[in-house]
C-alpha cells in the first residue's frame, strides 16, 4: 500500500495581494493567442500522448501547479475538440491565463503554463497516484464525466486527505443530473449544499460579496449569459467532517472562458475580473486549509 504525503504548503499562508485587482492589470496578463497544435485521437481516454497524465510533480520547485482532472466521460460528447474529449475544454488557454493572473495578483510561486502546448500544466489521471501531489484540481464540463469504482475511490481519498476540487463550465438541469450522478459515486452520503455568503472561501483573499453569472464567450455573443435552461448561477459545495470545503461547484457559468478571454475586446472586463477573483480565492483556500 502506498503512503501518500498531503501537500499543504505553509509558505502559502503568507500569500497576499501585490496590488489592487484592477481591470487595467488584467489587460497586461496576456500575450497574443496562438494556435494550439493537436493530433487526432478517438475517445476521451485515448488521447494524444502529449495530453496524458503521469507528469512529474514540482518540476521547478513552485508552490502551485495548475492540475486538470482527466476523466473517461459518459459518451455524451463534448466540446473538447480535435478528438480530445470534454475534459480538455479550454486547454491550454485556461491554464495559461489563470497562472499568469495568479502570478501577477499574489505572492504565490506559480508554474507558468505555456499557451502553445500547455507545458507546465498537469493532467491528472485517476489511475495515477500523482493526484496526491497537487492540492487544487480543476474539472471542466462535468455534466459529461463518469467514474469507475476505483476512480471514484481515488478521488474520494484525495479530497478527504486534503485535496480541493473546483468544477466549472456545465449548464442546465440535465448536465446537473449527470454531474450529480458522478459525484454520488465519489460521495454517496455527503450532501451538495449552497455555499453560504460568509464562508471563508469567499473571503480568504478577496471579499466576493457580488456574484453574477459569468458566461462563456459563445453565450455572451448570442446576447445571453446562460446555456440550455441554466438561467441562474449557483455556487455550491461539498464539505468534509471538519467543515472544510472540498468541492467547489460553479454551476451555470464558465469561469474558464472568462480567464481565457481576458484580452478579448468583446468580453466584459468586469466578468473576467470576477472570474479571476473566484479562482484566486479557491487556490489560496486549497493551499491553506
Amino acid at each position: 500500500m502506498h503512503t501518500h504525503h498531503i501537500f499543504i504548503s505553509p509558505a502559502l499562508k503568507k500569500a497576499v495581494r501585490r496590488e489592487n485587482f484592477s481591470l487595467a492589470l488584467l489587460l497586461v496578463l496576456v500575450s497574443g493567442l496562438m494556435a494550439s497544435p493537436f493530433s487526432q485521437a478517438q475517445g476521451s481516454m485515448t488521447i494524444n500522448p502529449g495530453l496524458s497524465g503521469n507528469s512529474q510533480a514540482d518540476r521547478d520547485g513552485a508552490e502551485f501547479h495548475f492540475a486538470r482532472l482527466q476523466y473517461s466521460g459518459n459518451n455524451l460528447g463534448g466540446r473538447g475538440g480535435f478528438g480530445r474529449g470534454s475534459w480538455t475544454t479550454d486547454w491550454p488557454e485556461a491554464e495559461h491565463f489563470l497562472t499568469e493572473g495568479i502570478s501577477r495578483l499574489t505572492n504565490v510561486d506559480v508554474t507558468q503554463v505555456a499557451l502553445y502546448n500547455g507545458e507546465g500544466g498537469e493532467r491528472i489521471n485517476l489511475a495515477d497516484d500523482s493526484i496526491f501531489d497537487f492540492p487544487w484540481l480543476y474539472a471542466v464540463e462535468v455534466g459529461r464525466w463518469a467514474f469507475n469504482g476505483l476512480e471514484a475511490a481515488k478521488l474520494r481519498e484525495y479530497l478527504l486527505r486534503g485535496g480541493f476540487l473546483m468544477v466549472d463550465d456545465f449548464h442546465g438541469s440535465y448536465e446537473w443530473s449527470q454531474f450529480e450522478k458522478g459525484m454520488k459515486q465519489v460521495f454517496p452520503d455527503r450532501p451538495i449544499r449552497d455555499i453560504p455568503d460568509n464562508d471563508e472561501v469567499f473571503h480568504v483573499l478577496y471579499d466576493l460579496d457580488s456574484k453574477i453569472q459569468i458566461p462563456g464567450l459563445g453565450a455572451f455573443y448570442r446576447g445571453v449569459t446562460y446555456e440550455q435552461d441554466g438561467y441562474d448561477p449557483h455556487w455550491r459545495g461539498i464539505y468534509d467532517d471538519h467543515g472544510r470545503l472540498v468541492v467547489a461547484i460553479n454551476h451555470n457559468m464558465d469561469l474558464g472562458d472568462a480567464w481565457e478571454h481576458a484580452d478579448t475586446p468583446g468580453y466584459p472586463e468586469p466578468m473576467t475580473a470576477l472570474a479571476y477573483r473566484f479562482a484566486v480565492n479557491y487556490v489560496i483556500y486549497s493551499m491553506t486549509h
